[in-house]
């Protein structure tokens, strides 16, 4: 019964996220509808104001975009996506981290420990606050709690701190990693809609070099520019996710190392001071 709230939080916290990601994903392909439909395709970015048949106005990239298909406001809408769930993913990692130096921190409650100040490491813990802090708070309370034991030895002590610690993670960690899936998911989906794209742009020039008697000069340009466009737009935004995945996904085991290092100081401690 005491484990008994943990599944409901964690429930809770899955379900918040869900619906984050789900109404982010409309959201933004919805913007990137709109962007494309009304921004790209205003007639002021076009030869006498026709968007279906004028040609772009020379060097207005929005004519451009415009141009390049129906593929093009679907990788608006997953570049979009990277922006928001990096920016979403920032803030919580930044939470997690607490209010100060993450590194600062752990040698600090490794320094108290040594010297025998729990309630100060305690009190240290309360004003890093973040996900950090929170782990080292549990295994400190649960170091206090194994001083007054007197039923258990050291070394059963010692493993009671240990899985606390480790359960403290099991609890924190997960919310740092949602949404991380659709960032690196954005990876492949960008490419291949950029391919997609690319593909049927290729079709509507070679269609336009196939028709009898000299070719279409304009579909000619349009499909290569589509093809262009498209390609672009999806390498951008597959590169820009792998480059936020591989930022996030650093500072996370960054964390994990913290709080492995001052978990291993906390058990360390106890053993060394209660043989």
């Amino acid at each position: 019964m005491a484990n008994a709230p943990k599944p409901k939080t964690e429930k809770k916290e899955g379900s918040g996220s869900s619906i984050f990601a789900s109404l982010a994903i409309v959201i933004c392909i919805l913007v990137g509808i709109l962007l494309w439909k009304f921004v790209a395709g205003d007639p002021s970015n076009f030869e006498g104001g026709d968007a279906e048949n004028g040609h772009p106005l020379p060097g207005n990239y929005f004519g451009m975009v415009y141009k390049g298909g129906y593929v093009v406001p679907v990788l608006v809408g997953l570049f979009l996506m990277v922006i928001v769930f990096s920016i979403e993913r920032y803030f919580v990692i930044s939470k997690a981290s607490g209010t100060g130096n993450v590194d600062t921190f752990v040698k600090k409650i490794q320094s108290l420990l040594g010297s025998d100040n729990l309630d100060t490491a305690i009190s240290e813990c309360d004003k890093q606050k973040g996900s950090v802090a929170n782990v080292i708070k549990s295994g400190l309370k649960k170091y206090k709690e194994m001083e007054a034991d007197t039923k258990m030895n050291t070394e059963q002590k010692c493993l009671a701190i240990q899985k606390d610690i480790e359960e403290a993670t099991a609890l924190e960690m997960p919310m740092l990693e949602q949404n991380l899936t659709v960032i690196a998911t954005l990876v492949s989906i960008g490419t291949l809609m950029g391919l997609l794209g690319t593909v049927t742009g290729m079709i509507k020039a070679f269609a336009a070099l196939s028709t009898a008697g000299s070719p279409d000069q304009a579909a000619l340009a349009n499909g290569i520019s589509e093809a262009l466009i498209n390609t672009a737009t999806g390498i951008s935004t597959s590169a820009l996710a792998i480059v936020m995945y591989n930022i996030f996904t650093s500072k996370i085991d960054k964390l994990t190392y913290s709080i492995d290092e001052a978990g291993f100081s906390i058990v360390q401690t106890y053993a060394s001071t209660h043989k």
